[in-house]
């Protein structure tokens, strides 16, 4: 306790505490459109269930991990040798995390390129085994960014404390969120392809780091804001062409 009061009145780790929430938070965006596009395929009744048993437990793990702190920051020691490069587990959970996310954002844009092969979906069609799968998916890919942000945020501060409220706070606007966002990329089909060529951009990202290639987080945040607003101003232009479309036909 006496520890925690230390901190409050320590001006840095104020700084530290801001920092890493708004890095959790933005951290959290990819997660977050996963989680919209992946609920989205259950049935309308589930979908809000879904997200906040998905998200609820992946704070639960995120917790935990938090707790195991000492053993993930040892998950960066190298474990073998390749290509010139020292594989570490880090490296190896970021690659097949960026795999999955490659493979998954491929098989749903072919799914929303071709949508006569519903055949193949990667989710089974009962809906208790849809629920299962998709909570499956949350966590697994949960566990995949909460490695990174946790060790990134060990870099960032060593107290604990910090870490968790950061924690915290991210998770509280992805629930906030999940369902908002998740209305608004079902609403406009466009947003969607979107949202798939961001997972697909962030699982190639993901890939590269567990590579050695070290991707600066904010060139591909600003390239998902560029697109995010390209596509904004397509939709006011869509609506405005709707409006025009209609107000003719009233004239006529």
């Amino acid at each position: 306790m006496q520890d925690i009061l230390l901190l409050l009145q320590d001006p840095a780790a104020w700084v530290a505490l801001v920092t890493l929430v708004v890095m959790e938070v933005v951290l959290g965006i990819d997660n977050l459109i996963f989680i919209s596009i992946l609920t989205n395929k259950l049935p309308q009744e589930m979908r809000e269930r879904a997200r906040r048993i998905g998200i609820g437990l992946a704070l639960v793990m995120r917790l935990a991990l938090l707790g195991t702190v000492a053993w993930i920051v040892q998950l960066t020691t190298p474990v073998f040798e390749a290509f010139g490069h020292g594989f570490s587990w880090k490296d190896m959970i970021l690659i097949a995390g960026g795999l999955f996310l490659v493979w998954k954002a491929t098989k749903e844009i072919h799914h929303n390129v071709d949508p006569i092969d519903k055949e193949e979906d990667f989710i089974a069609s009962t809906a208790s085994t849809t629920f299962a799968s998709a909570i499956g998916q949350i966590l697994l890919l949960d566990l995949v960014f909460s490695i990174d942000s946790i060790i990134t945020a060990v870099g960032m501060t060593p107290h604990l404390p910090i870490m968790v409220v950061a924690v915290l706070a991210a998770v509280t606007v992805m629930l906030v969120a999940a369902t908002p966002l998740a209305n608004f990329i079902e609403k406009n089909p466009t947003i969607v392809m979107l949202a798939l060529a961001f997972l697909l951009m962030i699982g190639t990202t993901l890939i590269a780091e567990g590579m050695g290639f070290h991707v600066p987080k904010g060139y591909v945040y600003a390239a998902m804001a560029f697109s995010a607003l390209v596509e904004v101003l397509n939709m006011f232009a869509r609506r405005k062409r709707e409006r025009d479309r209609l107000s003719k036909q009233v004239v006529h």
